[in-house]
């Protein structure tokens, strides 16, 4: 299928692909006489299958790019539509929907349509070659959706066996609202930047402290679900590998590739000496 060009198309066919994928989940979920969290993997896994098979059609990875944001909706809304939500359900609610809500306004906000694609899946495609379709399965759409299950879990479970609420839950709660405003604010000021056109490194707000201040947001957003969860179940702390695989996603693949891009610029070893990776705070210099 040859690209689609027209932006709003692009975005009403995404969309569409979206809503199938979500009923497609959905009515596997109902179906599936498993364990609950099998259950939900592996509708996770279908509905992820089904997306990607789109990818195919259009021939653009880029079609899966928002169902990092859109999966923990879809998951923790329809737990809450059919099953309720006590306090700690409510708050993992209502934090992870600021935070999902965001995320997918952002991505649309930089959607450019289905006949651009991601610089890290068309630097992969020129990398692997023939292997191309099968790092496209499972590198760029089934690890994602593996390491999002997981990070969301904990929040799916607190609503599916009614979790109850800790006070010292909201310290988790607490760690995941400030993630969303860290990640939030950060793509504001990235948005700023680029609309100047000065090229270069970003300088200026919370990018002068920390080279990565958005991943930085993703990584304490579930951490934040997970202690919230443990804090108030702490039999439940097997729930945090979410969290932990999405730290080492981070650092081992997400940071390097950015890293790697931005060193083609001039300049970088210095950048790099000035600015820390992560943590948005001041580097001593003697």
């Amino acid at each position: 299928m040859k690209p689609v060009q027209s932006r709003g198309i692009s975005f009403l066919l995404v969309t569409a692909v979206y809503l199938l994928a979500t009923a497609v989940g959905i009515l596997f979920f109902g179906k599936l006489p498993f364990d609950f969290w099998l259950n939900l993997l592996l509708a996770d896994i279908t509905a992820t299958v089904f997306t990607f098979l789109f990818s195919l059609i259009f021939r653009n990875a880029s079609v899966y790019d928002p169902y990092w944001s859109v999966q923990p909706l879809v998951i923790l809304g329809g737990l809450a539509l059919f099953r309720g939500a006590n306090l700690l359900g409510g708050l993992l609610i209502a934090v992870v929907f600021l935070w999902g809500i965001r995320l997918t306004a952002n991505w649309a906000y930089t959607f450019h349509g289905l006949s651009h694609q991601d610089w890290r899946y068309t630097m992969l495609r020129e990398k692997t070659g023939p292997f191309y379709p099968v790092i496209n399965f499972v590198g760029i759409h089934m690890v994602p959706t593996l390491i999002v299950y997981g990070c969301t879990l904990p929040a799916a479970w607190a609503i599916e066996y009614g979790v109850e609420f800790s006070p010292i839950s909201l310290i988790g709660v607490v760690l995941s609202l400030l993630a969303v405003i860290l990640q939030g604010s950060a793509d504001i000021q990235m948005h700023h930047f680029r609309k100047q056109k000065t090229g270069g490194f970003i300088r200026t707000g919370l990018w002068k402290y920390s080279r990565h201040p958005n991943y930085l947001g993703e990584i304490l957003m579930w951490w934040g679900v997970g202690v919230a969860v443990v804090c108030a179940a702490p039999e439940l702390w097997l729930l945090l590998i979410g969290a932990v695989c999405n730290t080492v996603l981070f650092f081992a693949v997400s940071i390097p590739m950015a890293d790697g891009r931005q060193s083609r610029k001039e300049g970088f070893a210095r950048y790099r000496a000035e600015t820390r990776m992560l943590l948005p705070i001041p580097k001593r210099h003697r």
